[in-house]
Formats: structure tokens, sequence, C-alpha cells
């Protein structure tokens, strides 16, 4: 057992009959990769046909301010697993691959850092990942170092493939990639895997545990691989060409009926009213760049795309399930990030939580059950670009800080930057009132401006900025000498 754990005695006394109740609910969070804020009907899509997450929205509870920590894949699972901001883990950035890892790095989660499936290991949870790992490949940074009990699934992005990795060449050692590999546990099983058949082969092999340890708490991490990040997403046969958005929709319709699935077998096993399922994507959609064109996803109607720190990018659709305990039909409007996830559910199991680190995750069991007085645990929360801090939330209001050093901001073009290479004016949205980020108010609530700068500087002493080591960073894990799959 890793150290400074110590005994968490808190009641659930929120006055819902299931939240009291003594035996820990199972948790099952489903991970979607790059799927966008408006790629679903719960959340204003008209394009795909998503009846299964209507249902779920119908019968739970919509999020609508619950965002991720990056906008990119390797940080944003890193701050679910941790509940901490990817910075303060170092998983926001290396030397070697950058932002996100690429296969054969010597880079991962640091062995030391404590996963919600320690956490809940504690408490005699069974533990299982299904799907993207996308935190290391190599043997000390796999799933089952990390608290899981299984791992079925692939170590990265399912478009880090052999062929890609040779048109990369030595670069990133592009040319020592080996074929996609499918892996049980720290075997690989099958290489390569058939990209087509990943979110269906994930539907079965979850289905199977879930059935197995229907007598038992469990927790399902199921970060599904679609639809991805490749330009043309796979999908298997049975919806290949049936939606009306091309490779993008289809990938998109196939998870919600692998999600309908689900839902079905938590009722018909009986284990629905003491099941939280919830529902999220790691980032949002990368989208294209004719208006219009929504064969990359849709983030409508936020301000931007994927990549960024813009809110199409953080900002994802989120819908949370337990029949009995979560009010159905209702939504949450309350800023709540994925970070959170670890510390609820620790309180909700009766778990344990580490005392000699910092967790940036809170406890939204109130926002979850519908507390009428529940608020926004966060008073501050922070949009990083890899090591560079460029926008602050606090209540409403988000600011993009001036910057003279970048490589992309989220509303400003490079015609739009001062010419004489001075920084970038001050940004400042209302992001409840203006939901498309569209009116710039920062002249009109100069004291606003100053009170987010403030934190700012707060999260650039304690997080780090541009190059400058934060005070509360931990490392990263690093090996010697990694070896391909």
């Amino acid at each position: 057992m890793k150290p400074g754990l110590i005994l968490l005695h808190i009641g659930l006394c929120l006055g819902v009959t299931n939240a009291a109740n003594a035996s820990p609910p199972n948790v099952i969070v489903i991970f979607c990769d790059n799927l966008g804020y408006g790629d679903i009907e719960p959340f204003g899509s008209t394009l795909h046909r998503t009846p299964h997450l209507n249902r779920m929205a119908k019968e739970g509870r919509k999020f609508t301010h619950f965002c991720v920590t990056a906008g990119v894949c390797t940080p944003s699972r890193a701050s679910l697993m941790t509940g901490c901001y990817a910075q303060r883990v170092g998983m926001h950035n290396n030397p070697r691959d950058g932002q996100v890892l690429r296969p054969i790095s010597p880079y991962g989660l640091h062995p030391d850092e404590v996963t919600i499936a320690e956490v809940l290991k504690q408490r005699g949870y069974a533990t299982a990942i299904i799907g993207k790992w996308h935190l290391g490949d190599q043997p000390a940074f796999l799933p089952t170092r990390q608290g899981f009990d299984l791992f079925y699934g692939i170590p990265y992005s399912d478009d880090m493939t052999q062929a890609v990795g040779q048109r990369i060449g030595e670069r990133l050692r592009g040319n020592e990639w080996p074929p996609l590999p499918l892996m049980e546990n720290e075997t690989v099983i099958e290489a390569p895997v058939d990209r087509n058949k990943l979110t269906q082969m994930y539907t079965t092999r979850a289905l199977q545990f879930i059935e197995a340890n229907q007598n038992a708490p469990f927790f399902l991490y199921l970060p599904q691989a679609m639809p991805g990040s490749t330009r043309s997403p796979f999908a298997s046969e049975a919806f290949r060409g049936r939606s009306r958005n091309g490779p993008w929709g289809d990938a998109v319709e196939e998870l919600d009926w692998s999600t309908g699935q689900i839902l079905d077998q938590l009722v018909e096993l009986d284990i629905d009213e003491n099941t939280l399922v919830i529902w999220t994507s790691d980032n949002g959609a990368p989208i294209a760049k004719e208006a219009g064109d929504l064969s990359r996803g849709s983030n409508l109607p936020l301000h931007g795309r994927g990549y960024t720190t813009a809110e199409g990018a953080f900002r994802v659709p989120t819908i949370m399930w337990w029949p009995g305990t979560i009010l159905a039909d209702t939504t949450c409007d309350e800023l709540a990030t994925t970070m959170d996830v670890l510390p609820t559910c620790a309180r909700l199991a009766n778990a344990t939580l580490p005392d000699d680190r910092i967790i940036d995750g809170k406890d939204i069991r109130p926002l979850i059950m519908g507390d009428a007085e529940a608020t926004s645990p966060h008073e501050v929360f922070y949009y990083y670009q890899t090591d560079q801090l460029q926008a602050v939330r606090s209540g409403p209001w988000k600011l993009f800080v001036p910057l003279s050093n970048f490589t992309q901001h989220p509303h400003f073009s490079k015609a739009d930057i001062p010419v004489d290479g001075g920084m970038t004016p001050p940004l400042l949205f209302n992001v409840v009132e203006d939901i498309g980020s569209t009116t710039n108010v920062a002249e009109q609530h100069p004291e606003t401006v100053e009170r987010l700068l403030k934190l700012a500087d707060a999260a650039c002493e304690d997080l780090g900025n541009r190059g400058q080591p934060g005070a509360g960073q931990r490392s990263p894990g690093r090996v010697q000498s990694p070896k391909p799959l």
C-alpha cells in the first residue's frame, strides 16, 4: 500500500435513500475520446442519433459545466485517475514526447501516484480498465501496476500505429513502433488489433466484467477509443454507414449503443440502484476548419476546438446515472471537473485518501445528488496549454490572461495579435450567460480582471508556468531503456 493514507469516516447525510446505503456503490466511468459538447442529443445534437444517452439523461442528471483539465489525451486522463491537475503530477509535458505520450516513451504516470482504482481497492472493489490507457506503455506504468485487477485494451491512442511510426521515422523512435497492440493485463494478445471492432470488443468485455462481479462492489473504467484522433473514426460493420455524419457519426452512434448495453445489463442484474455511471469525454472535438462541417465533431454552442484552452476543449458533455439516488431528468449548471471523481468516489465508498500530497479535486456529492443549496466547490479553475497558463475561471467568469508567447490562442488569430509584439489584451467572458464566449467584457469589469489575474499568479507559483516549475509540482515516472511492446 502506498504511504500517507488516512481513514475518512464521512457519512452521506444528503437526504437521498441510496446515498446512505451501507453497501458501497459500484462505479462505472465511461470516458469517450475527443467527443464534443454538441455531439450527442442530450446536449443539442440534431445530427447524431443517441437514444440510449437520451434515456440516461432522462433518468439521470446532466452536467453542463463539467470540465476536463486539458484539451488532449494524456494529461486529461492523468487528472481523472489522480484527482489532480496534470501539471501537479508531471503529466502535462515532457522533453521527449511533449504533452501526449507516444509508444516506447520512457515517461508515464509515477508509480507513487494514487489512482481511483487504488483508493477503491481498499474497500474490496474489483477494478478493471477496459479501453485506452495512455499513461505509459512500459511495464512500470501499466494499469496493473496502478491498482487495476484487469487491463483489456490498448496502451495508447489507436492512431499510434506501426504505419504512422514508419512515416515519423527515427524521431520519437517511430521506426520501432509496434503494430497497434491489444493487451490483456501485461501481455499483448493481438497485434495489430482491428480498430473497427474496438467499441464492440470493449463492450463485450465490460459486460462480462460486470456480470462476474455483480455480487461485490466494482469499479469499471471504460475509456473508449472512439471517435478518436483520426480523421476517419472506426466503427463495426453494424454501424458503418448508418449515421448522417459519416464515420464520425457512425462512431458516436455505436458509443451510444454500447452505453445502452451497459445500462440494460445493470437493470437486468438488479444492480442499477447500487451503481453510479458517469459518462463523459476526455476533451472536446477537434472540429473541421470549415464552418458547418461536423465531420470531426461539434463543440457547439461552445466556442473553439479541442486541443486548446477554449471552452469547446475543456467543457465536455457529462451525464450521471444512479437510479433511486440521482434525481431523474435534472441538470447541474455548477462547475465540476474530472478531478472531482476520485475524492467523490472515495467518500461514497468510505475509502481513504492520501494525506501526504495535494489532491486538487473536490467532493461533489451534493452536486450529484441535487442538493438545492449546492454550489461548485471550486473557487478557481485553471486552463493550461502544456506548461503555459492561458486562462482562469472563477464563478461565471473566465479570463484569458495576457500572453506574449504562445503557439495558438483560442480567440486570437495571428492577424489579431498586436503588431508591436506586445502582450495580447485580457479577455473576460461570462461563460454562464455568454455560452459562446462572444463578448469580451474586460473593460466593463476591471475589478474582476484584477482578481482573476491574482489567482493566475497563485497558479503559476503552485503549478508552474512557461518552463518555470511550481512549488507544488511532482515528477512523472521515468524508466531507463524503454522497449517496444
